[in-house]
Order: C-alpha cells, then structure tokens, then sequence
C-alpha cells in the first residue's frame, strides 16, 4: 500500500512539473479565438425545435386550448376512461406529441394492442427523453412517464411489453396530438419521415 502511494505521489509530481515547464518555456500555447475573423460559413448552426423553447406565455395558450378531460389528465395526473379515448385503437401511420409543448414522444411503428384500452408502445422515439418517476398512488409502486419539456403527465411503463424490449408504455390519449405522415413536414416535424421510409 506505500508502495502504491509514494508511486502516486511521484506520477503527480511529474504531472505538476510538466505543467511549469509547459508554462515557463511555451506561454503562448493557449486557445485564442478571434470571433471577428472566424469564417462562419463553416460553422453549422442548428435550429432549436419549437418545442424546447416555447415561452410562459406559448405554454399558457397552449394549456387554455385543452379540454376539461385533457387539463385532468395532462395538467393534474388524472386517467381517461379505456377503450373510450382518441386514440386507443388508431392504426393511422404518424407520431404522437405532447399536447402541450408539442415535443415528438411515440410513433405509429411502436405502437400495439396491449389490450388495456389505452394507446400502447413499446418504445418512445429515439432521442426523446420521457423522464420516469416513482408513483405510489393507489397502493402499488408503479413507474409514472411525464414528458422532458411540458411536463405533461403521459400515463405509466410497465415491464410486461410483448416485444423485445419489454416495455409497454401506457399512454393517456388526452395527453396527445396525433400527427400523421402527411402533415409532418408541413407541421414542423419533417425530421421524423425518416421513420416512415
């Protein structure tokens, strides 16, 4: 074990020399970054989505725009009735957003009939990020699903999926917008096609 940390203490007084030497002989090595003549037309810019920089007042709009069912489930973590929502047994190619802030969430291609009467995925789209959250309600330790930028009460995972992952995303359609394959581009998400070819 001394052995161990004289050779560590000898690996940091080396590391610490090296430095001094770098600074006493090479001062000039350093990062210089000149904005003014920085060629730009190299640089490739990315433009944020809507949906992860929608203002107070956008999200606002977007919450007085729901229905009474939509603000219970989305809004306050309420459940819609099975097998009597929107879009429990759609077939319809296309992805599902958040009702609120728009985000992409699930796609038609992950989508199945678990049975429940609620739309069900095994998977989100790749790239979003749901976040899970312990829920303890109704006397059971189940996995709440909300969404990353309108912190929409999505519905809950369950680890019983048919597929290879397992999963089985339970999902309130009143926490949804449906867009389909036709309407993507012009809608904003023309990013998403690629999941249809």
């Amino acid at each position: 074990m001394i052995r161990k940390m004289k050779i560590y203490a000898l690996y940091f007084a080396l590391l610490v020399l090296l430095v001094v030497l770098q600074l006493i002989y090479r001062p000039d090595v350093h990062a210089q970054i000149e904005i003014e003549g920085y060629d730009m037309s190299k640089v490739n810019i990315i433009e944020t989505p809507f949906w992860c920089s929608a203002t107070p007042e956008e999200r606002a709009a977007a919450i007085e725009n729901l229905t009474d069912e939509q603000r219970l489930v989305a809004l306050e973590d309420g459940t819609e009735r099975p097998f009597d929502n929107a879009y429990w047994d759609s077939k319809e190619k296309g992805i599902y957003v958040d009702i609120i802030s728009g985000e992409p969430l699930f796609s038609s291609i992950d989508k199945f009939d678990s049975g429940t009467g609620w739309p069900s995925f095994d998977r989100s789209i790749e790239g979003v990020n749901i976040k899970e959250i312990s829920d303890t309600s109704l006397g059971m330790i189940r996995t709440e699903v909300r969404s990353e930028y309108g912190d929409t009460h999505l519905g809950h995972l369950f680890n019983d999926g048919p597929t290879e992952t397992g999963l089985r995303y339970c999902i309130n359609s009143a926490s949804l917008s449906f867009i389909p394959v036709s309407d993507l581009e012009d809608k904003g998400y023309g990013d998403y096609l690629k999941l249809f070819n």
